[in-house]
Formats: structure tokens, sequence, C-alpha cells
């Protein structure tokens, strides 16, 4: 199966509480996948946390948003400088998917595809119900891949916060549409 994607690099509402964002990125499709269960490769675009690749393993994320980025950007009012959540991997299947749970929403799920020389990323984030942390979930993915990509890229990224705070921006403008 091939997914095609678009060139608008923004999330999309593809159910009502449901975000799908998608990002074609530079392979090798391994090189993608440990960037998704490698904690300390995660921990540079993410969160980090050592990850067990097997159906039922327990995973602690740790967000330290402020050190992904030099400067990080302004950390928003509210945003505290670290955050953990243990999740459980529900589904995995490397390195072409990967399904998480995700606090009180319905998980998230990472697939990969190998398109030529690249590699489409789609991760899907189902159940986001409170709008709120919906604006917040869906700049928090963009800005977390946008890292990502720049990671992969050999490239440099916009400091977090800032990236962050203008894509809550876009989300809110697009989602009231």
């Amino acid at each position: 199966m091939t997914t095609m994607l678009t060139n608008d690099a923004y999330g999309t509402l593809s159910e009502p509480a449901t975000l799908t964002l998608q990002r074609l990125l530079p392979g090798p499709i391994e090189r993608v996948w440990a960037y998704l269960t490698d904690g300390e490769l995660r921990r540079q675009w993410l969160a980090a946390g050592a990850m067990e690749e097997k159906v039922g393993a327990p995973v602690e994320f740790v967000w330290r948003n402020d050190t992904l980025t030099d400067p990080p950007g302004e950390r928003p009012e509210g945003m505290a400088e670290e955050h953990r959540m243990t999740c459980e991997v529900t589904a995995i299947d490397g390195p072409h998917s990967l399904s998480v749970t995700w606090g009180s929403t319905g998980g998230v799920t990472f697939t990969l595809e190998k398109q030529g020389d690249e590699v489409l990323l789609t991760i899907v984030h189902r159940r986001v119900e409170d709008v709120t942390v919906r604006l917040n979930v869906s700049a928090g993915w963009h800005a977390h891949v946008d890292l990502l990509e720049a990671r992969l890229r050999g490239t440099m990224p916009a400091p977090h916060w800032d990236n962050w705070l203008r894509l809550r921006a876009d989300y809110a403008e697009r989602f009231a549409r």
C-alpha cells in the first residue's frame, strides 16, 4: 500500500477527535525506527525513556522540552520543565508500526512506510476529545516531528517553544474552520 503525502506538513483531524500527521523523512526505515524506539535517540526529538520492543512492555516517556534546542525559546506559562508519562506498547511490528497507550486518550500509532529512499511517517493520535488538549497535542506532535526531521536531515531546528507557540496558533485557526 502506498500512501500519498500532501505538501502540507500540518496534521489533520481525520475524525473529530483523531489527529493524523504525516511527514516524509530521509531513510532508511531502520534509522527512523531507531528514533522511535531507542530512548537516547528519541530524547533528541520527543522524550527519553527505555522501551522494550514487545507488546505489554511499559514505556516511561520523559519530556524535557527545554533541552531539545539551543536556544529553547520561551517556555509557555503553565508548561512544566519536565513531564513524565507511563505508557504501554499495545502493538509492534518493527520497523513498520508501533502503537502505545497515551494518557487519557485513545493512544498513538506510528507507521513507517518506505517510499524510495525516504520514509513516510504517519502518526495517528486517537480520541483527543478536549479542544485545548487537541490544540496542545497537535502543535506538540508537529513541533516534535519538525525536530525529528531536522535531526535526520542534519539541519538546525527552530527554537522548540517558539515553534510550538506558532504552531498552536496555526492549529487553533485551522481547526476553527
